[in-house]
């Protein structure tokens, strides 16, 4: 059986990368292109992708593929209906980041409502000689105790992050979905969680009722100038009435861990705004400890086995 996996680049250096217990071939590639995807995969009956799309003009040039591993929780990049239409099996990891990505939104959290990244920056330009005294105040500091975090979307990571938030003095409000006629127990409206919330962070799929979920109009709801956080999907939030926000003063910093496109582009909105001391990007990197990661590969290929076996595992498709 031969099995291609089309972005190793794509999982750190320091993870075991174990195979299959059944005999198989083996074929890795740092990074593929969609462009790419046909040739590579030609003959191999199992695809290993985490980001790399596979479409339905790709897929149909591979009769011999019947199953895909997305080393992800994030099927988006699968052209899904046509695996269900050839009977292609895709299994995803799950749960493997309920660690690191809670703990990644608390230190861009910590980051921005501290200030932190803005006095480091400070401190290496010589704002410190300057200020002639042991301190000096050039950008707020607020405690997070006694504030609000208005988390949206509930699943595994979105309450892993309200529990860590919790542990600090925060009050975690859960929104519901926007535009519900009733409210949940345990959920609280959409707009009131839009129009109390210190910060804001989203954990939910992007989807076509996802895509822009906030934008220009729920911005100039935030009544108390949040912190916005998005370490969920890029495009759950409208990055261009992000800064346009950003500028009104609608919301006070943006700590943003994804992005419509990746990497970023030159002519992408965020571009001109990531030296400002309010301002925290990352490169995609809030799964990616290195305990994380492991647990992710080792998920993945037990996925693989239980496939050969005739028995598969977190089956989407």
């Amino acid at each position: 059986m031969k099995i291609v996996f089309l972005d190793r680049s794509t999982i750190g250096p320091s993870v075991n990368i174990s195979r299959p217990s059944f005999d198989h071939e083996w074929v890795e590639y740092d990074r593929s292109t969609q462009f790419e995807v046909a040739e590579k995969l030609m003959g191999a009956q199992i695809a290993i992708t985490n980001k790399v799309p596979l479409r339905r003009a790709q897929l149909e040039r591979l009769p011999d593929l019947k199953m895909i591993a997305v080393a992800a929780t994030g099927y988006d990049c699968i052209d899904m209906d046509y695996c269900r239409e050839r009977g292609i099996v895709v299994s995803n990891v799950r749960g493997y980041a309920t660690t690191t990505v809670p703990e990644h939104v608390i230190a861009l959290l910590f980051a921005l409502r501290r200030s932190i990244a803005a006095y480091r920056h400070d401190v290496i330009n010589g704002e410190w000689q300057r200020a002639q005294q042991f301190c000096f105040f050039n950008h707020p500091i607020r405690d997070l105790s006694g504030s609000t975090f208005g988390v949206i979307g509930r699943g595994a990571l979105g309450q892993a992050v309200g529990r860590l938030a919790k542990a600090l003095g925060m009050q975690v409000v859960y929104a519901e979905h926007k535009g519900a006629t009733q409210v949940r127990e345990g959920y609280t409206a959409f707009d009131e969680v839009l129009a109390t919330a210190d910060a804001i962070t989203l954990h939910c799929p992007l989807s076509d009722a996802t895509r822009n979920l906030i934008s220009t109009e729920e911005f100039a709801k935030m009544l108390r100038k949040p912190i916005v956080i998005n370490t969920g999907r890029g495009g759950l939030v409208d990055e261009h009435a992000a800064v346009d926000a950003l500028n009104a003063g609608h919301i006070s910093a943006l700590g943003f861990d994804v992005l419509s496109a990746e990497p970023i582009t030159d002519d992408h909105p965020f571009l001109p705004i990531l030296d400002r001391p309010n301002v925290i990007v990352t490169p995609h990197v809030a799964w990616a400890s290195e305990e994380a990661m492991q647990i992710l590969w080792d998920q993945l290929i037990g996925h693989v086995d239980n496939y050969h076996s005739g028995n598969p595992t977190n089956q989407i498709a």
